[in-house]
């Protein structure tokens, strides 16, 4: 992978960033979205941001190799703290990071959000701890997409912030609510596989002679229940 041909996880995100934006990429490591975007004229300006040096210095060594340090700034700083008013950030990309981090880059940030921004997240796990930060925070999830690339599967949540009140069922929060509309075959083996992992783990606790988790086993019983509903 490079900024000439991204993965197709990256490739996904990118298609959602909207035409002439403003780009913060939060992580961006060797800064190939960002690249990608400005090559193919569809940001005005972009951020790779990284919170160390080593991440930052190979981005600031494509950014520079691209011909683009004078259309993409670098910053070394921690999640959306590299965000200033004077950017005009009107996008705002985080992707290849667990639910739970994103969240706390998006929580510990909050100040340097003009909440005018789109958000487009690619947790790799913890999606639903994703989307209740989002709700409580009024966030409406606006769009999202499952794919699944080299073995991997991938959620990406698109969100914007609104004056209404956001609400969720706990079904939408933990499957999505547009990945359960549209139900595609990624979706329904993401959670037929996460069924016989669950199925797994009972069958090795119920191999315990003594001391048998029954509470814990009823738990994970009642959850294959929950996701069987929707496939």
């Amino acid at each position: 992978m490079d900024a000439n041909k991204l993965s197709q996880r990256l490739k996904v995100v990118a298609d959602f960033v909207p035409q002439n934006s403003r780009v913060a990429d939060i992580g961006s490591d060797h800064a190939y979205l960002p690249v990608y975007l400005m090559k193919q004229k569809q940001i005005e300006f972009g951020i790779a941001s990284e919170v160390a040096k080593g991440p930052l210095d190979n981005a600031i060594q494509e950014i520079k190799a691209e011909g683009l340090s004078d259309r993409i700034d670098t910053r070394l700083a921690d999640g959306l703290l590299s965000v200033q008013p004077e950017d005009k950030i009107d996008c705002v990309t985080i992707a290849g990071m667990g639910g739970t981090l994103i969240k706390n880059i998006l929580e510990n940030g909050k100040s340097h959000l003009s909440g005018d921004e789109l958000l487009i997240l690619q947790p790799n796990v913890g999606e639903d701890r994703l989307r209740t930060w989002l709700i409580n925070n009024q966030y409406e999830i606006s769009d999202e997409t499952i794919l699944r690339e080299d073995g991997h599967t991938y959620e990406i949540i698109v969100a914007k912030k609104t004056d209404e009140p956001v609400k969720y069922t706990e079904q939408e929060i933990k499957f999505g609510p547009f990945l359960l509309k549209q139900h595609s075959d990624v979706f329904v083996e993401k959670w037929e596989n996460e069924i016989e992992r669950i199925e797994m783990v009972i069958d090795q606790m119920n191999l315990a002679k003594h001391d048998k988790p029954v509470d814990k086993i009823n738990s994970m019983k009642k959850e294959i229940e929950e996701i069987k509903e929707v496939l």
